[in-house]
């Protein structure tokens, strides 16, 4: 399958449980569209111990109230996980080899909309195609206006081309804590921002960010993070 998903939750209250084993759509390749697991608009969905790998997003949720835990998203060529909703977590994730699509310019660990909580989670190796205007996301959220990231481990975000990398983006959000999260980028010009936040209401507190052109921007840091550039 080139498009649509593999598996889709069609009503609310689903606990997708796949005792570790794969959702696999790897035969697809670099320009496939396909989801490995959607929810459109549900409620109170729970994704765990799953192996998704080979499609465009490994998981897609909207809605509310949604958990995605303890799943290994490998080899997905757009996005590992993107959660819309508030009241919805994302935990004990690991998101790793993330990009390489031909029909988008970013790619992303992970994505948030909403007041979604991302916790302890690791996010390694995001790449994107080479290209010009390219861009690399660990995390990347919107419109959290009470959300909490910490405890994550974000590491080798690359663009092959023109472009920029960023560990953690706050895009359109407020109030929104980050805390404890280590991130690490490869100390050249394209690893642009550690932490970037829309505006200072966004808290940053304990946080290791090393090998950016900028550590934190933008957000409220009281000192306690840890920046080595």
């Amino acid at each position: 399958m080139t498009s649509g998903a593999a598996i889709t939750i069609a009503t609310n209250n689903v606990t997708i449980d796949c005792n570790h084993f794969k959702v696999g759509g790897l035969s697809a390749g670099a320009a496939t569209k396909t989801t490995g697991i959607l929810a459109d608009g549900r409620l109170n969905a729970v994704v765990r111990n799953c192996n998704v790998r080979g499609f465009y997003i490994g998981a897609a949720l909207s809605g509310g109230g949604h958990v995605i835990e303890d799943n290994r998203f490998n080899s997905n060529t757009g996005t590992g996980v993107y959660l819309e909703g508030d009241g919805s977590v994302i935990r004990r994730n690991l998101i790793a080899d993330t990009g390489g699509s031909t029909i988008s310019t970013t790619a992303a660990g992970i994505v948030t909309a909403m007041d979604v909580d991302v916790i302890d989670n690791t996010v390694s190796s995001v790449f994107v195609a080479s290209g010009a205007d390219r861009e690399a996301y660990g995390i990347s959220a919107s419109d959290n206006t009470s959300g909490s990231i910490r405890g994550n481990r974000i590491r080798n975000l690359t663009v092959l081309g023109a472009g920029s990398t960023f560990g953690i983006f706050n895009a359109v959000s407020s109030r929104v804590v980050m805390k404890a999260n280590h991130v690490i980028g490869d100390g050249t010009g394209s690893s642009l921002f550690g932490i970037a936040c829309a505006d200072d209401a966004g808290i940053t507190r304990d946080n290791v960010i090393n090998g950016f052109q900028t550590g934190v921007s933008q957000c409220s840091d009281d000192g306690s993070d840890v920046v080595k550039l």
